[in-house]
């Protein structure tokens, strides 16, 4: 059986491995990106409709941090984390929790960024209407999102896809232990090195399929919103 037949065969029996990593992967991208959206869809909103000194410098520091490195955010979180770091009593290094928090700080400025594109691009006869009916600052602040949630849920869904894809914070924090840490890109990078291309194929199919569906529905979102 050729390679691609051999990975097909192992997507389709369902290999404890591949399993495994695939939970993983979803588990921690998850997580992450729930956590993400509930700070940065708020943050994102109030930094486009407020204005503050040193706005131009915050904005500036998110499109910075949406460039950075997942290799650089591995090590500053391995830093924070490790037994010689200020949370190393926490015995967090080489588990999910790390890798997690590795993937906030990956995704919190995609988050955010786009959801100041949103809000900046809804309609400004919105907060002044709905202030006129009487709707106080949260309800206002809450209508308006409402208003934009398509562009919203686009952010959401644009800060999952660029975490599970990742692999240096996952392989930096997490270790890549079997069946504990080790995610869907990890795996791909260790099985290939050790010349298993087959299950590294496998995963590699299932990574596709789900960017893919990733960018199924942000194309939907888009074309509603």
């Amino acid at each position: 059986m050729s390679v691609f037949g051999t990975a097909i065969q192992l997507i389709v029996d369902l290999d404890p491995d591949v399993v495994s990593a695939v939970r993983t992967s979803l588990l921690t991208s998850g997580v992450a990106i729930l956590l993400s959206a509930v700070v940065g869809i708020p943050l994102g909103g109030l930094i486009a409709l407020r204005s503050f000194p040193g706005k131009r410098s915050v904005v500036t520091l998110l499109n910075t941090l949406m460039a950075m490195p997942t290799v650089v955010i591995g090590l500053v979180v391995f830093g924070l984390v490790s037994r010689q770091g200020p949370m190393g009593s926490l015995g967090l290094l080489f588990t999910p929790t790390a890798m997690i928090i590795g993937q906030i700080i990956l995704s919190l400025p995609i988050v955010i960024n786009h959801a100041m594109v949103a809000v900046n691009g809804a309609d400004e006869r919105v907060c002044s209407t709905l202030q006129t009916l009487g709707l106080g600052p949260v309800q206002v602040f809450g209508r308006l999102l409402l208003d934009v949630r398509f562009g919203i849920m686009a952010a959401v869904i644009t800060g999952f896809g660029r975490v599970i894809g990742e692999v240096g914070v996952a392989m930096m924090l997490g270790g890549n232990i079997r069946g504990f840490t080790r995610t869907m890109t990890t795996a791909i990078a260790l099985e290939t090195s050790k010349g298993e291309f087959a299950f590294g194929l496998a995963l590699g199919l299932v990574l596709m399929l789900v960017a893919l569906l990733v960018n199924l529905v942000l194309n939907q979102l888009q074309q509603r919103g």
